[in-house]
């Protein structure tokens, strides 16, 4: 591979101030929203109050009277638009069942918040009033909500032309898993729930959808984190050549795995302008994004491990229950299944065995959330470490340690059969012990257990490692990934001597524009303030495969950084023509071409692309201006790991969970922008005690959601968030030139296990051995009292 960074650089490894803040801390960002075009109506959607009913009839008249209103459609009158329903992208068997999802119900709808009609109007008020005058005849069916109950015989079917809820089986099995569990002193088994998330981004998702009156063509403008797979995805739905579609991702304010989609609003956007021949708007309400964007999580989990009586384990077992939801949208099937590969997690053992099932039920579909699959992974495999060490009386972090894989440097194939590419650790673990002080935390327990202390102490550990950088286009381990793969990155030294960089990665907060222009400042020799990182836009970046799976990083930074080594190479060519000298005697040092024994004999990289461009004395054969292109593609992913502890207070007198001490210590590689690893981290360790402790998406039996508002959907701010004690190992990854392996989504993945154990820690004591997530002040404090009933001492 042409390019290398090294051990750090002038800019590479410090903390250049992000250059993406001030335009959004001092309102000059530039939101879906705040686009506002000529001749723009306004559309929206009337959402079915039901989980499930036949759609016998849809009567919009009324709506078509109302004040600025200026057209109404049902699912019927805009079927014509589509020449398919919304996709799903990963389908992980052959024989899995994928129902037909329109962007408007049309016969049926099968959880609340589907689509069933939209109204356009001059402004978004108006177009909101007139659902009202829209008459809708619905034959209410029965609802099923639980996966497990939608499994059994006789539950009520979401689709009914499949004849059941079951919507997939994938099987992985490698070793001998029967004979480890034989061979076993001990089996441990838990059963343990990922409930449903919701991505709660600071800016709900909107699109706005422009005709161009030049070439006939489109342009999307709309808040996700996938420009291309928009354009892509709308082309093949809509009928648009793609080459006539332009997506745009201006500002996105967040987007956690929610905005790694395709959704109706975008694909009926484009439908509208087109039939309307003028531009469209639309902006989801908090309400519609409780039900009508995706969620995350919704697992139950079944783990169990055959270990000795000295605590090593022989092999494990995972069967899972993944609610897909109604419908099956981009990633859907998929996100369980990534997680198959690491529920062995960091640990050394030889037998594997998982079943994942998918379950259909009548509510909003399920995908991405930060750390999709794996941090479902991470939590099973830290419950189960945990409920080893209490049934065989050893310290948690003990049999942690016992089981760690060894330290390595090239990669190796794991329990699961997959392939990490280097690791380390134990010395990670031990360092994150260390600052945490555990052996004081345990002193300080005993004696708060001593004293009868109403507020006891708890510690928990979270160790993980994950598959980021996704992904390779390759198949990984028997299964096809449908996203992912390689990314493209252009550079370009301009006639000014400034660079200009275009990534196929779409930023929402990441820092690419910083760290990109740290990255090709070094390479180049050129201040960061001179490069110009350009992205998020289909017409200026055709090719690209966008942001999530921890990937921008290891696969887009690094296209980013060998498309600069090409630069470099072609300018030390006209660099040894200008010097008259031979190309294997140029030096390149700080932006400056050299002769090897002749420093004073030089020139810069600025004179040399001021020579290109001109084009007048190049050497033979070569083409004017330096540009290179690159399109990386990962022989593997890169797997960042970590340990997260946290310590607890809980108030054994009202259940409620408080954090004094949260410590992470993480390896993603080498470090690009320190401030850019501690600011994800912060994020995603934030959403990682949300869903520990407060989040949770809740319907009551018939499929009516109880949290579609942030007054019952809680969102930690910061006083619930505490004080974070971070650092970072550095084992580089041999999969990239760059050594790097991506940071977004490692705080999600290591801290709920780590805060979940620690509440249980905290009240094992008291007979408590498990809580459900979110650990609510009302469950634990039921767990106590439940545990009081046969604990000695112990009362309500």
């Amino acid at each position: 591979m042409t390019g290398t960074v090294r051990d750090g650089g002038k800019y590479v490894g410090t903390s250049v101030p992000r250059r993406e803040d001030a335009a959004l801390l001092t309102g000059r960002g530039t939101w879906t929203d705040d686009i506002k075009l000529p001749g723009m109506l306004h559309f929206a959607l009337l959402r079915s109050p039901h989980a499930h009913a036949k759609v016998r009839s849809v009567d919009v008249s009324g709506a078509l009277g109302m004040p600025g209103v200026v057209a109404a459609f049902t699912g019927k009158d805009l079927a014509g638009e589509f020449a398919i329903g919304i996709p799903t992208g990963w389908p992980v068997t052959e024989d899995i069942k994928i129902p037909d999802h329109p962007p408007l119900a049309t016969s049926e709808v099968n959880h609340v918040g589907d689509g069933v009609a939209v109204v356009v109007a001059e402004d978004r008020y108006a177009a909101k009033d007139a659902l009202e005058a829209i008459e809708v005849d619905y034959e209410e069916l029965p609802a099923v909500v639980d996966v497990e109950e939608a499994l059994a015989d006789g539950a009520p079917l979401v689709h009914e032309e499949f004849g059941t809820n079951h919507c997939y089986t994938w099987p992985l099995a490698v070793g001998d898993v029967e004979e480890a569990f034989r061979e076993a002193d001990v089996v441990v088994e838990g059963r343990y729930v990922q409930q449903r998330l919701i991505g709660s981004a600071v800016e709900p998702r909107a699109v706005v959808v422009a005709p161009d009156p030049v070439n006939a063509g489109f342009t999307v403008y709309t808040s996700t984190q996938v420009p291309h797979f928009v354009r892509d995805i709308l082309a093949v739905m809509c009928g648009v050549p793609d080459a006539k579609l332009r997506v745009v991702a201006p500002d996105v304010g967040g987007g956690f795995g929610s905005k790694l989609n395709v959704y109706a609003e975008e694909a009926l956007a484009l439908a509208l302008a087109r039939r309307l021949g003028v531009p469209v708007k639309w902006v989801e309400e908090r309400s519609e994004n409780h039900v009508a964007t995706t969620h995350g999580r919704g697992q139950v989990q079944r783990i169990s491990v055959a270990a000795t009586s000295e605590g090593k384990i022989l092999g494990m077992k995972v069967d899972l229950l993944a609610d897909m939801g109604a419908y099956l949208q981009l990633l859907t099937p998929g996100i369980a299944v990534f997680g198959a590969f690491t529920y062995c997690g960091l640990y050394d053992f030889g037998a594997y065995s998982f079943e994942c099932k998918g379950v259909f039920t009548n509510l909003t579909p399920t995908d991405a959330y930060r750390g999709a699959g794996r941090s479902e992974a991470a939590y099973a495999h830290e419950r189960i470490m945990d409920d080893l060490a209490r049934a065989l009386d050893m310290d948690p972090a003990e049999v942690r340690l016992k089981n760690l894989i060894e330290p390595f440097s090239e990669p190796r194939v794991v329990a699961s059969g997959v392939m990490y590419d280097s690791g380390d650790y134990e010395r990670t673990m031990r360092r994150a012990l260390e600052l945490v002080d555990y052996e004081g935390i345990r002193e300080e327990q005993k004696q708060r257990r001593e004293a009868g202390d109403p507020l006891q102490l708890g510690v928990g550990i979270g160790n993980f490692t994950e598959s980021g950088g996704l992904s390779p286009s390759k198949v990984a381990a028997g299964v096809r990934l449908q996203s992912g793969g390689w990314e493209a990155a252009t550079v370009r030294m301009l006639p000014s001597g400034k660079a200009e960089v275009v990534t196929g990665t779409s930023p929402h907060g990441q820092g690419h524009e910083t760290a990109w222009a740290q990255i090709v400042a070094d390479d180049l020799g050129i201040p960061p303030e001179d490069v110009e990182v350009l992205h998020s836009d289909t017409a200026i970046a055709p090719f690209g495969r966008d942001t999530y799976g921890s990937r921008s990083l290891p696969v887009g930074g690094v296209a980013v950084h060998l498309a600069a080594g090409k630069v470099v190479e072609k300018a030390k060519r006209i660099a040894a023509h200008m010097l008259e000298a031979a190309e294997g005697d140029i030096e390149f040092e700080s932006g400056r071409f050299s002769v090897a024994g002749s420093p004073d004999q030089g020139v810069t990289i600025q004179e040399v692309a001021g020579e290109a461009f001109l084009g007048v004395n190049l050497p033979e054969g070569m083409e004017p201006n330096l540009t290179a292109d690159h399109h990386f593609d990962p022989p593997n992913f890169t797997w960042p790991f970590g340990t997260h502890i946290c310590v607890v207070e809980v108030d054994t007198e009202t259940g409620k969970v408080s954090i004094p001490k949260f410590v992470a210590v993480d390896d993603c590689g080498p470090v690009v922008n320190p401030q850019i690893v501690d600011g994800q981290l912060h994020g995603g360790i934030a959403q990682g005690i949300g869903q520990a402790l407060y989040e949770e998406a809740v319907y009551d039996a018939d499929g009516n959601p109880l949290t579609a508002t942030w007054i019952d959907y809680m969102v930690p701010g910061a006083p619930e968030i505490p004080n974070f004690t971070l650092e970072q190992t550095v084992t580089p990854s041999p999969t990239n030139p760059m050594g790097v392996k991506g940071i977004g989504e490692s705080g999600a993945i290591g801290s709920s296990p780590a805060v979940v154990n620690a509440v249980i820690d905290a009240l094992s004591h008291l007979g408590v051995t498990h809580i459900d997530m979110p650990a609510t002040p009302l469950k634990v404090w039921e767990a106590i009292r439940d545990a009081g009933a046969r604990t000695p001492g112990i009362t309500e």
